[in-house]
């Protein structure tokens, strides 16, 4: 059973690997806005589009005091092959037993071609300054979707 996250609820800590073998945590940025967004795998059609659109959006979340961290089952060697083959300029955390994505109800029942199996499910939650969900959105399209976030977010283009 899928339990989503919802806006005002505390986002659960982790501590995660990122694509050079670094530890990141929620936690280190305390105090910081963060998009933490969540992927199936890398260097796939539609986790590479997306993954394009928030480097190519980088500099204007940050400028609009966002970080952004994406999490997938990938291991460290696939997520660093994926961030040298698209230059991405932010950490790509391994997630591979899917506990962070369970915790932040990111991991569950998909249906794909009439196949149903448990799966990531391509999400976004964006956690304030305090540590609280802001955002909270499951089942996101890959294309489109930064739009689509910054729209939500009230951000200028």
């Amino acid at each position: 059973m899928r339990h989503a996250l919802t806006p005002g609820q505390k986002a659960p800590d982790f501590t995660l690997t990122d694509q050079s073998g670094s530890p990141v945590s929620l936690s280190d940025f305390a105090g910081t806005k963060v998009i933490v967004y969540f992927y199936p795998k890398a260097s796939t059609p539609g986790c590479t589009t997306q993954a394009c659109d928030f480097r190519d959006n980088l500099a204007s979340f940050t400028s609009d005091g966002y970080r952004v961290v994406g999490i997938s089952p990938d291991s460290q060697a696939a997520l660093q092959k994926f961030t040298d083959a698209q230059s991405l300029t932010f950490p790509l955390l391994s997630d591979p037993d899917h506990a962070v994505a369970e915790a932040w109800g990111a991991w569950g029942e998909k249906n794909n071609y009439g196949r149903v199996y448990e799966g990531l499910i391509r999400s976004t939650v964006v956690v304030d300054e305090s540590g609280a969900v802001e955002v909270a959105q499951y089942n996101v399209r890959a294309k489109g979707h930064v739009a689509k976030l910054r729209r939500d977010l009230g951000l200028s283009d």
